[in-house]
Order: C-alpha cells, then sequence, then structure tokens
C-alpha cells in the first residue's frame, strides 16, 4: 500500500500493530494461575449446587416416606385388630377390607367374588372419620377387588397388593385367602 494514501492515523495504529508483543516474565504462569482459581470456584460452586439438589431430594424422599408411614398408620389406628394390611387378613374365612375415604357417602367392595357388583357388598362407616369397612367370607384362593367411592369412582386398595391390569384399564387389589385359621 502506498504511504502517501493512508490515513496518517491509521498508519501510525497500523505501525504500533506491527510491533513485536513482549510479554512481562512469568505472564504465562500468572493467566494459568488464574484459569486454576477459577475452575476451583467453579467446581466449589457446582458442588454447592449438587449438594443443594441432592439435599432437596433427601427432603422430597423423607416427606413422600412420612407420608406412608402416615397412611399405614392411619390404617392402623382405626381398629385394634386391624392389621397395617387389613385386605389380607384372614380371620377363618372371614377377610376384613378397610379403605380411608373421607367425604364419601357410600363405598361398595366389589369383587371376582361377588361377580363385580356395585351393590351387593356395601362397606359400613367407621366412628372415625373417612373409615369404611366390611368383612366378607371368602374361599381360599387368589380375589382381585376394587371399592366403588358414591356409585362413580373406581379406587384399587392402596394397602394391598395391584394386580394386572384388567381389560378396562382399571387398577385392582389382590387378596390371596391361604386357608381357615
Amino acid at each position: 500500500m502506498d504511504d502517501e494514501l493512508r490515513d496518517p492515523v491509521i498508519g501510525q495504529v497500523a505501525d504500533v500493530v506491527r510491533e513485536p508483543v513482549t510479554l512481562s516474565s512469568g505472564f504465562d504462569e500468572r493467566v494459568m494461575a488464574m484459569v486454576e482459581r477459577v475452575e476451583r470456584v467453579e467446581g466449589v460452586e457446582r458442588l454447592r449446587r449438587r449438594r443443594s439438589f441432592l439435599g432437596a431430594q433427601a427432603l422430597l424422599a423423607a416427606s413422600i416416606a412420612a407420608l406412608m408411614i402416615g397412611s399405614a398408620w392411619i390404617g392402623r389406628i382405626t381398629a385394634p385388630s386391624t392389621p397395617s394390611t387389613p385386605s389380607t387378613r384372614a380371620e377363618g374365612a372371614q377377610v376384613e377390607f378397610v379403605v380411608l375415604a373421607p367425604g364419601a357417602t357410600t363405598v361398595n367392595l366389589v369383587g371376582d367374588f361377588n361377580e363385580w357388583s356395585t351393590t351387593a357388598t356395601p362397606l359400613r362407616a367407621a366412628e372415625r372419620d373417612g373409615v369404611w369397612s366390611v368383612k366378607v367370607p371368602l374361599p381360599p384362593g387368589r380375589h382381585e377387588y376394587a371399592f366403588v367411592v358414591d356409585g362413580e369412582r373406581w379406587m384399587p386398595d392402596p394397602s394391598a397388593p395391584r394386580a394386572t391390569s384388567d381389560d378396562f384399564g382399571t387398577p385392582n387389589s389382590v387378596v390371596t385367602v391361604t386357608g381357615q385359621t
């Protein structure tokens, strides 16, 4: 490029840019030390965030466990003779079914033992609000059942094992009677 055609300011800047740059001794070490400090701080922050996240997960897990234990405890309080899984206790040929359905006006037991009739086996409301129960004579074997709340809402027994899904997609529960005791 012809020097006469250049703008004098641009020419001065170009001259400065063309000069070699010399770094002070130890520059590389100082830069690397700063990079390491930043990485260390970021690592500590990541660890703090991870600990905070794990703490929140632990709190959530503890809350869920407390709810599950509380639900099981409510089932135990309803009747002293009721086991923690009330639907699986056989007294002779009698099986007691217990469910918590607060606000319900009717609760019925349906199952393969009563031809899935929504009116054949009504539960009685206990003295505690929302607790319903009935004793049913069942022969030994595996029986599927569910509860029908207010004639419309089908629900499995929350304290019993689930059966494989039926043809209609409704979850049922299972009780196994092992014989008379």
